[in-house]
């Protein structure tokens, strides 16, 4: 386990506007060539700067939790990232090991193509699936936005929070372009305030991530979080 002591100092340092974002972020690593020193730095900025959670790819879970233990920053990861291309059995399996390997929370990307033709019972079932085979850890649903139209966009929305999503993520930051307001908004729009909206993808300053939190995410995923709640660091 980490010695906090250090990492509260830095931590108390933060103005008001750093400290409450930094209690929304999933400070994330999800590069396919991540090594453990990157994963051990990752911990270690949680640790100081008070995020929300670390986001990693499940093959670090226990290294990460290790670092992490007793900390109070949950540990993230994802679920047939970045494609969504995996069968429900899969992706299924996938979640249950992830939680057996200490993810307290489960970022999955929904089959992309059966939104695309309207096949919502698939994106559904998906969804479920993993929701069952995780819980009572919070599933988010990533939607990957700039793929859909907005008329998908809502559609996939409904079906994913109906599925039992306790987020709904706008990206997976590869490939389909980001998180914006406007679209944050209209997840919001479609779900009401009883689902949380997790807002990824190029997010990395502070002003893009305070615009999107006041569009409705609450919940913020990016890499550059040190930079978003420490702007004058340099």
């Amino acid at each position: 386990m980490t010695d906090l002591t250090e990492n509260a100092t830095e931590n108390a340092a933060l103005d008001e506007t750093g400290k409450r974002l930094a209690s929304m972020i999933d400070q994330t690593l999800l590069r396919p060539d991540a090594t453990s020193a990157m994963i051990a730095r990752l911990c270690q900025e949680a640790l100081a700067y008070g995020f929300y959670s670390v986001c990693i790819q499940p093959l670090w879970l226990p290294e990460a939790g290790r670092r992490l233990e007793g900390s109070g920053v949950c540990l993230c990861t994802v679920i047939d990232f970045p494609h969504g291309a995996s069968s429900l059995r899969l992706k299924a399996r996938a979640a249950e090991i992830a939680v057996e390997e200490g993810a307290e929370e489960l970022d999955m990307v929904i089959p992309l193509g059966a939104a695309k033709e309207g096949d919502w019972n698939r994106v559904e079932a998906h969804v479920a699936a993993v929701v069952q085979a995780a819980a009572p850890h919070p599933v988010k649903a990533i939607l990957e936005v700039g793929a859909l139209t907005e008329a998908e966009i809502r559609s996939a929305c409904v079906h994913a929070a109906r599925a039992g999503a306790a987020f709904l993520k706008t990206s997976t930051g590869f490939g389909f372009g980001g998180a914006t307001p406007e679209l944050v908004s209209l997840m919001r729009r479609a779900v009401g305030p009883d689902v949380q909206i997790k807002a990824s993808g190029g997010i990395r300053d502070r002003a893009a991530a305070e615009r999107l939190v006041a569009a409705g995410a609450t919940r913020l995923g990016t890499s550059s979080g040190v930079d978003i709640v420490q702007p004058d660091r340099r």
